[in-house]
């Protein structure tokens, strides 16, 4: 029986070993990355620089729930978009917003 428990294990130990490289590898970064997300969307606040997730480089005029308004472009064109839809947080400054035009 001895063998039986050996020829056992010698299967299931390269099974577990592939299952730790992958949370090691996938899941747990993309466990700490959605993580990241969720705080900064929690986060935004009226007068930060964004890029939303259609690519539209823009400023936060005002927050209610779920829903963002934006202003983008020269003419400072509002737009409302899900709080979802925000792909990241830029560094520029609001100054800088005519600079990119």
């Amino acid at each position: 029986m001895p063998e039986g428990i050996a020829a056992t294990l010698i299967q299931i130990v390269p099974l577990l070993l592939i299952f730790v490289v992958f949370y090691f590898v996938l899941i747990r970064p993309q466990r700490k990355k959605d993580k990241e997300v969720k705080n900064m969307l929690a986060n935004l606040k009226v007068g930060d620089r964004i890029t939303t997730i259609g690519g539209f480089y823009a400023t936060i005029a005002g927050i209610k729930d779920d829903i963002i308004t934006i202003t983008f472009g020269p003419d400072s064109t509002k737009a409302m978009i899900a709080r979802w839809a925000v792909r990241s947080l830029e560094n520029t400054p609001k100054d800088a917003e005519n600079d990119l035009i």
